[in-house]
């Protein structure tokens, strides 16, 4: 067993146990730095992989936008921090469920994929990944980037009556 294979072991196992914290904590909070957990440990597994701009691009991209974006709608809506009541409800149904469509996917995946060999290609470097990004695929990211921000602020002015009101008279 090598090093790389002990570092996928490890991280995986991080990357698992994070993420059934995240879905089982009753703590809304806590609930999102665990997920912060477990997308580093998932890229830390690209980085072992040899992916590293696949590696930073999930840290900047999930951990440093989507997390902070989870915490800072958690704290404008201003939701209970502590344990919720309404977050505790029956996990064997889930467990249930979750464990079969597990155990499905893993039969099919071995089953279909046991005997054929796939040639290896050739890795992508980050050069050909941003002439891609920045050639064809700037106008989309850019209109997404619009639609999040005006999401942003809808989620903004819907949440907090304060903002946008008409100041009453006063008499």
């Amino acid at each position: 067993m090598t090093v790389a294979d002990v570092l996928l072991l490890a991280l995986g196992t991080v990357a698992v146990g994070s993420g059934a914290l995240v879905v089982t904590s009753a703590h809304l909070v806590r609930s999102g730095l665990y997920l912060v957990v477990s997308l580093g440990a998932i890229a830390g597994l690209y980085l072992v992989l040899g992916a590293e701009l696949v590696a930073w691009v999930q840290v900047l991209v999930y951990v440093g936008a989507v997390v902070v974006l989870l915490l800072f709608a958690v704290m404008l809506t201003r939701a209970p921090i502590g344990p919720s009541a309404d977050l505790d409800r029956p996990a064997l149904p889930a467990v249930l469920i979750g464990g079969g469509l597990g155990a499905g996917l893993a039969v099919l995946f071995a089953d279909a994929f046991r005997w054929v060999r796939y040639p290896e290609v050739d890795p992508g470097t980050a050069e050909r990944v941003g002439e891609r990004i920045f050639g064809a695929w700037v106008l989309p990211f850019e209109v997404i980037s619009i639609l999040l921000l005006s999401a942003l602020v809808g989620a903004i002015v819907l949440s907090r009556p304060d903002v946008g009101a008409r100041p009453t008279p006063e008499a």
